[in-house]
Protein backbone atom coordinates (compact mmCIF):
# COMPACT_ATOMS: atom_id res chain seq x y z
CA UNK A 1 0.00 0.00 0.00
CA UNK A 2 2.72 2.49 0.97
CA UNK A 3 5.07 1.61 -1.91
CA UNK A 4 2.21 1.66 -4.41
CA UNK A 5 1.13 5.14 -3.28
CA UNK A 6 4.69 6.51 -3.38
CA UNK A 7 5.44 4.99 -6.78
CA UNK A 8 2.24 6.35 -8.33
CA UNK A 9 2.78 9.80 -6.80
CA UNK A 10 6.36 9.97 -8.09
CA UNK A 11 5.41 8.74 -11.55
CA UNK A 12 2.59 11.22 -11.99
CA UNK A 13 4.57 14.12 -10.53
CA UNK A 14 7.22 13.41 -13.17
CA UNK A 15 4.57 13.44 -15.90
CA UNK A 16 3.08 16.70 -14.65
CA UNK A 17 6.43 18.45 -14.23
CA UNK A 18 7.70 17.21 -17.60
CA UNK A 19 5.10 19.37 -19.31
CA UNK A 20 6.93 22.42 -17.95
CA UNK A 21 3.80 24.38 -17.11
CA UNK A 22 5.11 27.44 -15.30
CA UNK A 23 2.20 27.77 -12.86
CA UNK A 24 2.20 24.09 -11.88
CA UNK A 25 6.00 24.11 -11.51
CA UNK A 26 5.83 27.12 -9.24
CA UNK A 27 3.01 25.59 -7.22
CA UNK A 28 5.01 22.39 -6.67
CA UNK A 29 8.03 24.51 -5.68
CA UNK A 30 5.95 26.58 -3.27
CA UNK A 31 4.62 23.41 -1.67
CA UNK A 32 8.16 22.04 -1.23
CA UNK A 33 9.42 25.30 0.27
CA UNK A 34 6.47 25.60 2.64
CA UNK A 35 7.43 22.42 4.46
CA UNK A 36 11.13 23.31 4.85
CA UNK A 37 12.64 24.30 8.20
CA UNK A 38 11.76 27.85 9.16
CA UNK A 39 10.27 29.56 12.19
CA UNK A 40 8.43 26.26 12.62
CA UNK A 41 10.35 23.00 12.48
CA UNK A 42 9.60 20.42 9.78
CA UNK A 43 7.90 18.04 12.23
CA UNK A 44 5.40 20.72 13.31
CA UNK A 45 4.69 21.70 9.71
CA UNK A 46 4.01 18.08 8.73
CA UNK A 47 1.65 17.64 11.68
CA UNK A 48 -0.19 20.81 10.64
CA UNK A 49 -0.32 19.55 7.06
CA UNK A 50 -1.84 16.29 8.28
CA UNK A 51 -4.57 18.04 10.27
CA UNK A 52 -5.40 20.32 7.32
CA UNK A 53 -5.47 17.36 4.92
CA UNK A 54 -7.82 15.43 7.19
CA UNK A 55 -10.16 18.38 7.62
CA UNK A 56 -10.16 18.91 3.85
CA UNK A 57 -10.76 15.15 3.42
CA UNK A 58 -7.97 14.58 0.90
CA UNK A 59 -6.94 10.93 1.24
CA UNK A 60 -3.86 11.32 -0.99
CA UNK A 61 -2.74 14.32 1.06
CA UNK A 62 -3.34 12.40 4.28
CA UNK A 63 -1.17 9.53 3.05
CA UNK A 64 1.56 11.92 1.97
CA UNK A 65 1.66 13.74 5.31
CA UNK A 66 1.45 10.49 7.27
CA UNK A 67 4.53 9.30 5.40
CA UNK A 68 6.34 12.56 6.11
CA UNK A 69 5.29 12.46 9.77
CA UNK A 70 6.70 8.94 9.98
CA UNK A 71 9.98 10.11 8.38
CA UNK A 72 10.42 12.98 10.85
CA UNK A 73 9.76 10.86 13.92
CA UNK A 74 6.14 11.47 14.85
CA UNK A 75 5.06 8.57 17.05
CA UNK A 76 1.75 6.74 17.23
CA UNK A 77 0.53 8.61 20.32
CA UNK A 78 1.18 11.91 18.54
CA UNK A 79 -0.56 10.67 15.39
CA UNK A 80 -3.70 9.84 17.34
CA UNK A 81 -3.68 13.28 18.98
CA UNK A 82 -3.42 14.75 15.48
CA UNK A 83 -6.38 12.57 14.47
CA UNK A 84 -8.30 13.90 17.49
CA UNK A 85 -7.61 17.54 16.57
CA UNK A 86 -8.64 16.92 12.96
CA UNK A 87 -11.91 15.31 14.04
CA UNK A 88 -12.75 18.11 16.46
CA UNK A 89 -12.00 20.77 13.83
CA UNK A 90 -13.53 18.91 10.89
CA UNK A 91 -16.40 17.13 12.60
CA UNK A 92 -17.59 13.56 12.30
CA UNK A 93 -17.34 13.64 8.50
CA UNK A 94 -13.58 13.18 9.08
CA UNK A 95 -14.08 9.78 10.77
CA UNK A 96 -13.96 7.71 7.53
CA UNK A 97 -10.69 9.46 6.63
CA UNK A 98 -9.38 8.73 10.11
CA UNK A 99 -10.06 5.04 9.54
CA UNK A 100 -8.11 5.06 6.29
CA UNK A 101 -5.37 7.13 7.91
CA UNK A 102 -5.10 4.63 10.78
CA UNK A 103 -4.84 1.79 8.26
CA UNK A 104 -2.09 3.60 6.35
CA UNK A 105 -0.22 4.44 9.58
CA UNK A 106 -0.28 0.76 10.55
CA UNK A 107 1.31 -0.05 7.19
CA UNK A 108 4.00 2.60 7.72
CA UNK A 109 4.99 1.35 11.15
CA UNK A 110 5.23 -2.23 9.82
CA UNK A 111 7.90 -1.23 7.29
Amino acid sequence: MVQEFNDYRSKMNEVILSKQNKVLGRLFNLDTNTYMEGALDVKTKEMLGLVASMVLRCDDCIKYHLGKCFEVGVNTDQIYEIFAVANIVGGTIVIPHTRRAAEYWEELIRL
